[in-house]
């Protein structure tokens, strides 16, 4: 299963989980069972999120693929100028 961390902003729609392991296969299954399992976070999956899978960030990363091994972060876009 992979790994999912997700950042400290976004424990108060998860109630207080930072931590998971999912066997999910793209970053949009990902948010589908994060959705499922905390409805309150789903609009920040929708806007907003930014995605790490194994050291690499992706803005819009919904087609990435998410392997057995993969350590994934989420956490809020980067904005920038």
């Amino acid at each position: 299963m992979a790994t999912i961390s997700l950042s400290n902003e976004l424990k108060p729609y998860t109630g207080g989980a930072t931590l998971l392991s999912l066997e999910v296969a793209s970053v949009r299954q990902l948010f589908e069972e994060l959705a499922e399992c905390f409805p309150q976070l789903q609009p920040y999956l929708e806007n907003g999120i930014a995605v790490a899978i194994d050291g690499e960030i992706y803005q819009d990363a919904l087609l990435q693929p998410i392997r057995r091994e993969s350590e994934v972060l989420l956490f809020s876009k980067i904005a920038g100028g």
